[in-house]
């Protein structure tokens, strides 16, 4: 009997047990979440405002030369001498290098040998037609002259005849004369016509043939003065490609060459926020140095590596210190925004999205979850559609830690 009882009573407590576990766990699941408590130096809170938002983007960059100049081989060869280093002002006739190249040397002198040939052969034909002409002139001159004393005698022998005074034979010989030189006289006019028409006609082609000798040895000239390499332009020598001994083709970069004192920003800018940018439209420059304005002249139009390339011009003089490659910070304006509801950037959502942001609750230290949509989005800031008003206090600190919490604590 004691161990049945013993027996039922051990039952008994581990049944009340048991029922007791099932129903602390059962008071347990009906509990809320405690509210976590966060430190308020650790987030960051902005104040909801009305007024103008100016929408801007930002994005690094670098100063580039607004002039570059890629000095091409015009002429195979190898680099003989190298007189100028990167970083040497140059001028337009400033000698950066020299080639050689024995071949085109040897070219250029046919090429000029030919073209004195040429003129030589032009001056020998001028004066050949000068010489034909002349003989022509003066073959018409004497034929003419015997016509004249033929006619003159015919005329001569018409008087004669009429008065018996010479014989038919003679009378009608000298008639035969005349009209023979007279054809004479007209083919030797036209003889003399031709000759004179024929000159330029001669002289140009063999000019022609002289022009191109002179064209093709002025060419050949120019390669081989073209083998001392010179800047083109005023500037700075950036690069230099190319060693002593090494063989360049046609078109092969030797240097290239740019002017310092005219720079402009290229600036990237994230692909998501480069849909708006217009040409004009203003920027400012932050060169470390100091500030200037500019203004977009270009906006690339292929995405690279998740950024467009903006080019702007700037305006007014340069900071000190302010030279090709430096890295600087690009702010262009979009649109100014007279009237609006914006708050600081969050960390967290785009614009012309619906975000949870956690508001700060009047009268006490708690944040509850509130759905805001927002709108348009600058730099550092971002218009509010709708969810917030103006006075508001929000958490703009990245929240995903407290996302399964519609509630914090600040302390």
């Amino acid at each position: 009997m004691r161990q049945k009882s013993k027996r039922r009573r051990r039952i008994l407590f581990a049944s009340g047990g048991a029922l007791a576990l099932i129903a602390i766990t059962f008071a347990l699941s009906q509990l809320k979440p405690a509210v976590p408590s966060v430190d308020r130096s650790t987030v960051w809170i902005d104040t909801v405002k009305r007024g103008p938002m100016v929408r801007e983007v930002r994005g690094l960059g670098t100063l580039v030369p607004e002039e570059i100049r890629w000095i091409p081989a015009n002429t195979e060869g190898r680099v003989e001498k190298i007189l100028i280093r990167p970083g040497t002002q140059v001028k337009p006739d400033s000698i950066i290098l020299e080639l050689s190249s024995p071949e085109l040397e040897q070219a250029a002198h046919e090429a000029e040998s030919k073209a004195k040939a040429a003129e030589a052969e032009l001056t020998s034909l001028r004066a050949t037609l000068q010489r034909e002409l002349l003989d022509q002139e003066a073959t018409t001159a004497r034929v003419h002259s015997e016509y004249e004393q033929a006619k003159m005698e015919r005329q001569t022998n018409d008087q004669l005849a009429k008065n018996g005074l010479v014989a038919e034979l003679v009378y009608k010989t000298s008639k035969v004369k005349e009209a023979e030189l007279a054809n004479r006289d007209e083919i030797e006019q036209k003889r003399l016509a031709f000759s004179r028409d024929s000159i330029d006609p001669q002289l140009a082609s063999k000019q022609a043939a002289v022009d191109q000798a002179n064209q093709l040895a002025k060419l050949k000239l120019d390669q081989v003065e073209a083998l001392h390499v010179k800047a083109g332009m005023s500037g700075v020598l950036q690069q230099l490609p190319v060693d002593v001994g090494q063989r360049v083709k046609i078109g092969d970069n030797l240097a290239r060459v740019a002017d310092p004192t005219k720079l402009k920003a290229e600036i990237k800018i994230a692909e998501t926020q480069a849909k708006d940018i217009q040409i004009g439209e203003k920027v400012t420059i932050d060169t470390r140095n100091g500030v200037v304005a500019g203004r977009v002249t270009r906006v690339d139009p292929a995405v690279e590596q998740g950024t467009v390339k903006v080019d702007a011009q700037i305006d007014g003089e340069l900071p000190k210190g302010a030279r090709p490659d430096l890295t600087v910070d690009g702010t262009i304006e979009l649109e100014r925004l007279e009237d609006v509801i914006y708050v600081g950037r969050p960390a967290f959502g785009q614009e012309n999205n619906t975000v949870g942001m956690f508001k700060l609750v009047n009268g006490s230290s708690d944040a509850v979850r509130t759905p805001v949509k927002l709108g348009r989005s600058s730099v550092n800031s971002i218009e509010i559609v709708s969810g917030l008003q103006p006075g508001d206090q929000v958490i703009l600190s990245d929240t995903s830690a407290w996302d399964v919490h519609e509630r914090i604590s600040l302390k």
